[in-house]
């Protein structure tokens, strides 16, 4: 079902929802690049394996309009935004890539949150 078609969604939930997917997927893949660069990126990849559990399930929560969406919205904003700082300090183009799209999902979650 396209997230147009989710009649329960505003435009702002939409938003975040689509940032916490873009967010999952983006981490996962940054968590497996990182698995190839040694124990100096363990924490990256802790932070990484977080996100994509945790806007995976914040998508899942505001996809069926659970009550407990707004609730793990601001756990989501946390969790993204401590990865991104993570991230920035790394030069790998996949802890870059994670920059930007976390901080978006950070500022959508957080929107969500209030």
């Amino acid at each position: 079902m396209a997230l147009q078609e989710i009649d329960h969604l505003d435009d702002d939930a939409r938003d975040c929802l689509d940032n916490c997917l873009e967010a999952a997927q983006v981490c996962e893949w940054c968590a497996d690049e990182c698995a190839s660069h040694g124990e100096e990126m363990a924490e990256c990849i802790r932070l990484c394996r977080d996100v994509a559990d945790i806007a995976s399930l914040h998508a899942r929560l505001m996809a069926r309009d659970s009550a407990y969406s707004e609730d793990l919205a601001a756990t989501c904003a946390e969790v993204c935004e401590a990865c991104a700082d993570e991230c920035e300090g790394h030069d790998h183009d996949h802890c870059q890539a994670c920059v930007d799209i976390l901080r978006d999902c950070v500022e959508s979650c957080r929107r969500m949150a209030s």
